[in-house]
């Protein structure tokens, strides 16, 4: 009798940033040190994986176009490597990752994906790894990895590695997320921001309806004069009764807290761009 193949399904959530202070350029590795805060949102990728009867890995990607799908920039496969070097009888895997999650962004869906590959074989093959484990496996895939291991508000520092927990709740708030088509690196937007010193106390938010005054994202000042359009969603979002509008992490996305649920229909957008609406939690 065949033994059954081992595979599940898991849904990786994306985030937006509170806030993003740049707050200077690292002279030892040349990265940029942040603040901000990371709050889950419920738009998910897909993500399966099954244990393989082939020789070898195999990686397929469906969904949205995210540009460069070869498996080995992919960060589900680092993750996978990852893990290896811990765990050298993890077997052959096919991997299936359904994007509904935009590429460049802003919104750590590559890292997210990353993250609860790791989690997902750790339920997979009983590998019982502590919180503080994956906090480093995932430390050494990408920056913003961390985040995803216990997926609930958090104050970041550093590289964005580093973190506090906080208690924040905008539970039954609604979040609309518009995204232009546009492609932001990483790189495009770190190199025309120009760093200071933050003066919001991420760990001591006022009250939400404070935050137009209080909360920015330093990617603001050079991205919307080179891509108006994001600067005429901010102000499409406000226009239509945005609380709190802001572009999240480096790229291209937009969003806005509204108190109610609204007829995305309204913000006139072009047919190209990317509208998610959803409760945040």
């Amino acid at each position: 009798m065949h033994e059954k193949k081992k595979e599940m399904i898991f849904f990786p959530n994306c985030k937006i940033n509170l806030g993003l202070s740049v707050v200077e350029k690292r002279k030892d590795d040349g990265f940029h040190n942040i603040e901000s805060i990371f709050y889950p949102v419920d738009l998910c990728d897909v993500l399966e994986i099954r244990e393989s009867n082939s020789s070898q890995d195999s990686f397929l990607i469906s969904g949205l176009d995210i540009g460069d799908t070869s498996s080995e920039n992919n960060l589900c496969i680092k993750a996978v490597n990852v893990l290896r070097e811990e765990f050298p009888n993890i077997p052959y895997l096919n991997i299936h990752l359904h994007k509904q999650i935009p590429a460049f962004a802003g919104l750590g869906g590559g890292s997210s994906d990353a993250t609860f590959t790791l989690k997902l074989l750790d339920f997979l093959f009983n590998l019982n790894l502590t919180e503080e484990q994956m906090l480093c496996f995932a430390a050494k895939i990408g920056s913003d990895c961390s985040f995803f291991v216990k997926n609930k508000p958090t104050y970041v520092f550093s590289k964005g590695e580093k973190s506090k927990d906080i208690t924040l709740d905008l539970s039954g708030y609604h979040i609309v997320l518009v995204k232009p088509d546009l492609k932001i690196s990483t790189k495009e937007a770190y190199s025309n921001v120009i760093p200071k010193p933050s003066n919001v106390d991420y760990e001591n938010l006022p009250d939400i309806k404070e935050w137009k005054n209080v909360l920015k994202n330093d990617f603001e000042d050079s991205l919307f004069p080179k891509y108006p359009v994001l600067k005429q969603i901010k102000d499409t979002l406000y226009n239509n009764g945005a609380i709190y509008a802001s572009l999240s992490g480096s790229g291209a996305t937009v969003y806005g807290i509204f108190e109610k649920e609204i007829e995305t229909e309204r913000l006139n957008l072009s047919q190209d761009t990317f509208i998610y609406q959803g409760k945040l939690k």
